[in-house]
């Protein structure tokens, strides 16, 4: 089995700052109890705290499915689509160099 590897990143608004670092923590805590998740970390920017990198790994396709699918990630997607300037998330999947 392949592990799911990728960052997330976005910008959040001006003004949204301290509520989507709320949402940051309870989706940390959320996501890292699940059981296919090996790895969650939530990032900023240090010269700009508005921008947001989150690595994350998963076992394979099917922890990340189940990832994708909690209801509580939909419920955090809904929220954060009106506190950041992009319209989503920037995927970016990533491959182990051996």
């Amino acid at each position: 089995m392949m592990t799911k590897t990728l960052y997330a990143e976005f910008t959040v608004k001006s003004g949204s700052e301290v509520r989507v670092a709320e949402m940051m923590r309870e989706l940390t805590e959320k996501v890292r109890q699940e059981p296919g998740n090996q790895l969650f970390l939530p990032y900023t920017r240090q010269t700009n705290p508005r921008e947001y990198f989150v690595f994350e790994v998963y076992a394979d396709d099917a922890a990340f499915q189940e990832h994708i699918t909690a209801d509580y990630g939909a419920k955090f997607n809904g929220e954060l689509a009106s506190h950041i300037e992009e319209d989503g998330s920037v995927l970016t999947w990533l491959d182990a160099v051996d």
